[in-house]
């Protein structure tokens, strides 16, 4: 017997989801996580050059930095978009709401510094202090490996499932 939805209000995740349907999610999830994190990775590698370079150095940052904005956007596509994982979430767990919540909160406020600090590379602001400036971005890395981490606990409380840490 299958379960069918009231056509009226299409439920925003399927009544039923099978274990082969989440296990695709999930591998999608993990993947693009794997991608999430080597973005994350080459902006921390960009900030370790020397800032002497002067140009060269804000370039590399720069183009680093535009990648994490796009695979960024991705994972809050990914995670917030209709059918997403946070949805899904929801839905199988509704006990994790409310992590899911900040979590979505975090999203906002992340995209907001990075493009703030994209904004800056890409039109050639000023940056006053280069060293004060490499350690304002040091310090969104370290913001963004633990909102990965909390997301990646949070699929483990609600499926028992362990995204991995980089695999």
């Amino acid at each position: 017997m299958s379960v069918q939805p009231n056509a009226a209000s299409p439920p925003l995740v399927s009544a039923v989801e099978t274990a082969a349907d989440l296990a695709v999610h999930l591998e999608r999830v993990r993947l693009h996580r794997s991608e999430l994190r080597e973005s994350v990775a080459a902006v921390d590698l960009a900030l370790e050059a020397p800032i002497a370079r002067g140009g060269m150095w804000r370039e590399r940052v720069r183009a680093a930095l535009a990648e994490l904005a796009h695979d960024f956007e991705d994972h809050v596509t990914l995670t917030e978009g209709p059918g997403g994982l946070y949805e899904r979430l929801r839905h199988a767990a509704p006990r994790l709401s409310t992590p899911v919540d900040r979590l979505v909160a975090e999203h906002r406020e992340l995209r907001e510094v990075i493009h703030g600090y994209l904004t800056v590379l890409e039109h050639g602001g000023t940056i006053g202090d280069l060293p004060v400036f490499r350690e304002e971005l040091t310090v969104l890395v370290g913001r963004l490996v633990r909102h990965r981490r909390r997301g990646g606990d949070l699929v483990y409380e609600a499926y028992d499932v362990d995204l991995g840490g980089s695999e």
